[in-house]
């Protein structure tokens, strides 16, 4: 997948200006595809070029462009979302740590492990809280929303997937002392 797939999908849900598109990137598909606000300015302008969005001038006295789809941008939309999509692959920093833990300092790993275990318990928190919100009748009953709230119920068993794997790991060294040197060298 592309940045510019991402926004497509973003603007065809609601057209904005880049700066609006950015903070509802943020707070939407941003949980699934990270990029700067430069980056997504940049590729804004090179979309543009490329005849897949128009822009009309902001409100007032705004210099801000609205950008929104035009009918090629909603045709590429179209094309990739019916393109193949292969498995995509584990890619962790993370899991590569807890594979070489051994040749390293565990301690401070082990304290690093708490913390991203922390972080993805609030992310599960704040997840939870917004399929409480938008969506208390689940399974909703347009076609849009119940692709964002089969989404966001993904969201939740990602991140319960990585609670379970981080507490799986830092139970199999609480019982052991971590700070040891050594370790199995193979």
């Amino acid at each position: 997948m592309s940045l510019e797939h991402a926004l497509l999908v973003s603007l065809r849900e609601r057209p904005g200006t880049g700066i609006e598109l950015a903070r509802r990137f943020d707070r939407t598909v941003g949980f699934f595809w990270q990029a700067t606000h430069q980056q997504i300015y940049r590729v804004l302008r090179r979309m543009e070029g490329d005849g897949w969005l128009a822009t009309t001038a902001g409100e007032g006295r705004s210099t801000e462009r609205c950008y929104d789809l035009t009918d090629a941008g909603r045709a590429e939309l179209a094309r990739w979302v019916a393109s193949p999509t292969g498995v995509e692959p584990l890619r962790s920093e993370v899991a590569v740590k807890m594979r070489g833990a051994a040749y390293g300092d565990r301690a401070a790993l082990l304290d690093q492990l708490r913390g991203l275990r922390l972080e993805h318990q609030a992310r599960l928190a704040h997840y939870e809280q917004l399929e409480r919100e938008q969506f208390p009748d689940a399974p909703p009953a347009t076609d849009h929303a119940r692709d964002v709230w089969l989404v966001l119920r993904g969201g939740i068993r990602q991140e319960r997937y990585w609670i379970d794997w981080l507490t799986d790991y830092l139970e199999a060294w609480a019982s052991t002392d971590a700070t040891a040197p050594g370790g199995d060298a193979r």
